[in-house]
């Protein structure tokens, strides 16, 4: 089971530049976002209506330590929630994602 946060090009390219994917999410609700492989297109049509690209950053999970949390966020299904910043060291695989092309594996 891979997790992953997802952003947008411009969202990664920023985090490329200050070394950290530091979400708005996490100023205004204290955690990153996250997904498990399984979500993603759930968590895609959900939030991401009307974006025709992503970056799908799959990550290293066993660096996440606690801060790392499972929490429901939908009934009956826990998603993983990062509270702090995500380090680039600790992004796996940054995977770019377009609407109507095949989804990744």
């Amino acid at each position: 089971m891979g997790i992953f946060h997802l952003a947008t090009p411009e969202q990664w390219a920023a985090a490329q530049a200050s070394g950290t994917v530091d979400p708005p999410s996490l100023a205004t609700e204290g955690f990153v976002h996250c997904s498990t492989d399984d979500q993603l297109t759930g968590t895609i049509e959900r939030h991401f209506d009307g974006i025709d690209e992503l970056v799908l950053l799959r990550l290293h999970e066993e660096g996440l330590g606690e801060a790392l949390r499972w929490e429901e966020s939908r009934p009956g299904d826990p998603y993983p929630h990062l509270y702090r910043a995500i380090e680039l060291t600790e992004v796996a695989e940054a995977i770019p994602w377009r609407r109507g092309a095949e989804e990744p594996a």
